[in-house]
Formats: C-alpha cells, structure tokens, sequence
C-alpha cells in the first residue's frame, strides 16, 4: 500500500497514534484496588504517550514524497471499522439487554481482535495479524478468568489488551525510527 519511507514512518506513526489512545482506554476498563490501580494509571499515561509519539511522527511525515490516496484501499478501511463498531456496538447492547453486560469487554476484545485480521493486507502490515490473534486470546482468556472466578474478567481483558495495543504502538515508533534503504 504504502511506499518509500516517509509514507512507511507516516503509517507507523498514526499506528503508535491510534494503538496508544486505544491502549489508554483498555487499561480504564479494569477497575483495581491499590497498588494495581496506580500500575494501571502508569500504563495509561505511557500509552498516551506513545499516541503523541506517534501523531509527531505522523505529522512530521506527512506529505513528503507521499503517494497519491487510493480510494479502494479507503473504502475497505472504512468498511473494515465500521463492521467493526457495529459489530462491537450492537454485540454489547444485546449483552446489556439479557442481562450479561459483565461480558461485553471480552465481546469488544475479540471483535477488536478480529478487526486487525482483515486490516493487515489493507494497512500493509503483517504484523497486525498476530496482534490480532493475540487480542482474540486475551479474550478467550479473559472469558475462562470471568467463567471460573468473579471479578477478573475486565481485569484480564482490559490490561491483556491494553498492554499489547501498547506494545504494537511501540513497535511501530521503533519501525518509524529504523533506517530504511
């Protein structure tokens, strides 16, 4: 999709952007008691973070040598978020409406997840998928955790996906910072 290495550090740079503000939301799902609470806090501020990271690289980028837009590729972006939302969004209020409303963190986590699939061939990058995959995990995890004790479904989904939204963000800084050929 994207070539050269301005186009490839402004992508990676709205990668860090978008995975750090997301990553920030994930780590509020969860709500802990001392010292875990403060633990969290920090994740969210180095999340955020990383998102401003990641807009100065993308707006550093921007327009240099980049190519021309491709409006299929956007089309299939847009289509991809917004199954997605809808996806996510009505999934939760079905779950709010039976009564199940403790679940809907480990439905927005997989559909997320799922989401990076179908994204990686239309943002170019490979990566995404095994982000994805991972997210999937840290749901049916998260699941298994709300199925077997009371309480840690948000915990483990919240800080599981949080932490590698956060990672991913920070793999594409690295990416953005790498020398290219």
């Amino acid at each position: 999709m994207t070539t050269g290495r301005t186009a490839t550090r402004r992508q990676a740079g709205l990668t860090a952007l978008y995975l750090g503000v997301f990553a920030t939301l994930w780590f509020s799902v969860p709500k802990a008691d001392p010292p875990l609470d403060t633990v969290l806090v920090v994740a969210s501020v180095a999340a955020l973070l990383t998102a401003v990271a990641g807009g100065v690289v993308a707006a550093r980028a921007r327009g240099v040598d980049a190519p021309p837009r491709d409006r299929a590729t956007d089309r299939r972006y847009l289509l991809v978020v917004v199954a997605e939302f809808a996806a996510a969004g009505l999934g939760a209020a079905l779950l709010g409406l039976v009564g199940w409303s403790a679940f809907i963190p480990v439905l927005v986590s997989a559909v997320v997840g799922l989401h990076f699939l179908p994204l990686a061939p239309v943002l170019g990058d490979p990566l995404l998928r095994p982000l994805g995959l991972a997210v999937c995990l840290v749901a049916l995890v998260g699941l298994v955790a709300g199925l077997v004790s009371s309480g840690s479904m948000p915990l483990v989904v919240g800080v599981g996906t949080g932490l590698l939204l956060l990672g991913h963000a920070l793999v594409a800084l690295l990416r953005a910072r790498a020398p290219r050929p």
